[in-house]
């Protein structure tokens, strides 16, 4: 017997606390990408650094991240954070510090990835850019700062819209922290009233609609730099 489907669950209120729940999934994509993308971008000047002990941190340090799944930074972050938090700053152990644990999170992985992005942005700047940087007078982090980096960012927007999509994808993890985002909204709705399919398929449209859209908005803007 075929599985008759009834969305009369996703009623004005339901949509309302689905509403809430996307806010939280996409305050968890901006900080991260804006956190991500500054420390990726550190990171990745580390790893091009002559100075070996930075090599070797950024070096670990991308490798560490880019090898576990996300979901087990997630969880170790939630189980730690609270705690070092509290012990730092005193906090009480009744302040909800889910969101903090899942942005802290969210950010140091996310830099790993952008951190390689950067890097091969970096490297894809013709050497001679940087020489004729020294050769006006201007010190490494001006270089760097002023001419390399503009010109690195130029061809790796492409590359980071695309990693942003699916770091918006990831944010549905945060259930493991009971961080009530679109995801888990959806899913509490549908288990509530017993549509828990409705509900799965609606969110699976509006997650649709939404990366599918920013892609193609990313392929145009590739083509717009290809011209």
């Amino acid at each position: 017997m075929a599985y008759e489907f009834d969305f009369s669950a996703v009623t004005p209120a339901a949509l309302k606390v689905l509403g809430d729940g996307m806010l939280v999934s996409l305050k968890i994509t901006l900080v991260a990408i804006v956190f991500g993308i500054a420390w990726g971008t550190l990171l990745a000047m580390m790893r091009l650094s002559r100075q070996r002990p930075l090599q070797w941190f950024a070096t670990a340090y991308v490798n560490l991240f880019r090898s576990i799944p996300l979901v087990m930074v997630l969880l170790w972050f939630f189980l730690i954070v609270p705690q070092l938090l509290q012990k730092v700053f005193g906090l009480s152990p009744a302040n909800d510090l889910r969101m903090t644990s899942a942005l802290v999170a969210f950010a140091l992985f996310e830099a790993a990835y952008y951190a390689e992005i950067i890097r091969a942005g970096i490297n894809s700047v013709s050497r001679g850019q940087m020489a004729a940087a020294y050769a006006l007078g201007l010190t490494y982090p001006q270089a760097m700062g002023m001419i390399v980096l503009p010109q690195a960012f130029r061809n790796m927007v492409p590359l980071l819209l695309t990693q942003g999509i699916v770091l918006f994808q990831d944010t549905s993890l945060v259930y493991v922290s009971a961080l009530a985002d679109f995801f888990g909204r959806a899913y509490s709705i549908g288990e509530r009233n017993g549509r828990i399919i409705e509900l799965l398929f609606v969110a699976g449209a509006v997650y649709f609609v939404i990366c599918f859209s920013m892609s193609l908005m990313v392929r145009r803007y590739r083509r717009k730099l290809a011209a």
